[in-house]
């Protein structure tokens, strides 16, 4: 597998939920062994992944920039920093600013967690305002149990239905949803701030976040489109190799990640995005 010089203008991260059950400091070691660009700290219960001071001497001793953090907005992280998801979002602009990252990862609300659903377009544009950290909201997906649809999420579970100033796109997420990935590129135009690189083989759960290049999405061609595009923004690689049998297995896994995206952001000469004018809708509205 041949190595893939950096992507002028795009930047190549790793998340570090892409080394669990291995932890923070590991995804750091990992990322500068095999060549990333950076780092995205997803926030968990471990508190290395909480704790600016720590991850900022990491971030030196690696010389690995921390390009954004994915706030506490999981199922699995309800309880990290308090159950008020307003709280969620200041503590993690706040580390986002102390390690200078300029990106934030947020999900479209719970459907039960109502008044925070009601405010959550007008609420997060006066976050955004008052900083330089962009929120971008990351598509998800209906819950389709039995065959019948249920909204798990509020005000929608599709960002380029939402009044929303910034937009990440997950690979993997869209392959759950059934949705046309380089579609909804395209409706988000300038609101694509953030991409999550992963793959997904079909339609409903489970989310497999697959080295790309493994299931059915059009990452390669998104990735040839995204420079043409005029993207700048980062390109995370948000993968899962809790399965992988070895050390050794996860590592390839995760420099053929890297070679893939690199790879295919220097294809070059491929179509620009086809940006639809506000209003048109979305191909997934339902």
């Amino acid at each position: 597998m041949g190595n893939q010089a950096p992507v002028p203008g795009v930047q190549v991260a790793l998340s570090t939920a892409s080394v669990f059950p291995e932890r923070a400091p590991d995804a750091f070691e990992t990322a500068a062994r095999l060549g990333y660009d950076g780092i995205e700290i997803m926030v968990t219960a471990d508190p290395v992944s909480q704790d600016a001071d720590v991850l900022r001497r990491l971030s030196e001793y690696h010389s690995l920039p921390v390009l954004a953090v994915h706030a506490p907005n999981l199922l699995i992280t309800q309880r990290v920093w308090g159950r008020d998801p307003w709280l969620k979002l200041e503590r993690s602009r706040e580390l986002a600013e102390a390690l200078g990252a300029g990106v934030v990862v947020v999900h479209p609300p719970f459907r039960w967690q109502r008044e925070y659903a009601r405010n959550f377009e007008s609420g997060l544009r006066q976050m955004g305002g008052e900083t330089a950290v962009k929120f971008a909201v990351e598509n998800l997906y209906p819950l389709r149990p039995g065959g019948t649809e249920v909204a798990a999420y509020a005000p929608h579970w599709n960002p380029v239905e939402l009044d929303c100033d910034h937009v990440t796109l997950d690979l993997s997420h869209s392959a759950v949803s059934g949705s046309d990935a380089l579609a909804m590129a395209g409706q988000l135009g300038g609101r694509l701030a953030h991409v999550h690189m992963g793959d997904g083989s079909m339609p409903g759960l489970p989310d497999e976040h697959l080295v790309p290049g493994r299931g059915s999405q059009p990452c390669a061609e998104l990735l040839g489109r995204l420079v043409p595009a005029g993207y700048r923004g980062v390109v995370v690689l948000e993968v899962d190799t809790h399965r992988a049998v070895s050390f050794a297995e996860r590592q390839q896994d995760l420099a053929e990640s890297l070679e893939f995206t690199r790879r295919h952001l220097t294809a070059g000469g491929a179509p620009q995005l086809a940006v639809m004018p506000p209003g048109s809708g979305s191909p997934d509205r339902r």
